[in-house]
């Protein structure tokens, strides 16, 4: 915990001319700009195999017409498939799970009072009136919605909530132009319901968080948001398996 501090520290220090007192909540939004740089190349490697996944479509839709009442026969040779053609059901996921590691230093880091039995004096720095320690219900409690620290959270909402609408609308469109089969993998069509909507609990995610780690997810969000678009922009639909908050 204490290396990454320092890691954050160091940023800071970095940015300071640049940003004075909001140098540290700059910084976060650097490390999350190079965590997303470092995982990008499995998001490109997924897309490929999204992409790979969606060239499938009529062996798939084959093995459906053949093994449609063996449900059991149907997922062996789906499974058998996609095997054969090196292409995973759920590389879509591998992305989000690397970055969770990150996420988790940064809400420790900024929920814990002392740090290798020193105070941590991160908790302290600000963003404008808003300090990186506190939560959202923090800002209520002083100074309210539209008080310094809860135009803070305002911004990051909208921000939060404008990405969402794009990916929900996203979203549904590729969902209506291809609707996927839902036996491919378990648990496949309750994805698909709730797929559109998965964006808004960022919402919910960014309001209990420290503003530390609300800042990181706000970045990582809106990167999502702008990659995915760029990578499946030749194929639209093969995004739709990959889309998450």
């Amino acid at each position: 915990m204490s290396v990454f501090a320092n890691l954050v520290e160091q940023l800071a220090d970095l940015l300071q001319p640049l940003f004075h007192a909001s140098a540290t909540a700059a910084a976060i939004v650097l490390f999350t700009a190079l965590v997303r740089l470092a995982v990008h190349p499995l998001s490109r490697a997924a897309a490929r195999g999204q992409k790979a996944k969606a060239r499938l479509s009529p062996q798939i839709a084959e093995l459906r017409k053949k093994h449609g009442k063996n449900p059991e026969r149907l997922q062996k040779a789906m499974l058998e498939l996609h095997t054969k053609e090196k292409v995973s059901p759920l590389s879509g996921c591998l992305p989000s799970l690397l970055q969770l590691p990150a996420f988790f230093l940064m809400y420790h880091l900024f929920s814990s009072s002392r740090i290798g039995g020193e105070p941590n004096g991160l908790l302290g720095h600000t963003l404008f009136d808003a300090p990186l320690g506190d939560r959202w219900a923090d800002a209520l409690a002083h100074g309210g919605v539209f008080g310094g620290a809860g135009l803070v959270y305002v911004v990051l909402f909208a921000v939060v909530t404008g990405v969402a609408i794009f990916n929900f609308r996203r979203t549904k469109r590729q969902m209506a132009a291809s609707p996927l089969p839902q036996g491919d993998t378990p648990g496949m069509g309750a994805m698909m319901k709730i797929m559109p909507l998965m964006s808004f609990a960022t919402l919910i995610t960014v309001a209990v968080v420290p503003l530390a780690a609300a800042l990181y997810v706000v970045t990582s969000t809106a990167w999502t948001a702008v990659e995915r678009t760029v990578l499946y922009r030749d194929m639209p639909t093969a995004g739709a398996l990959a889309t998450a908050a």
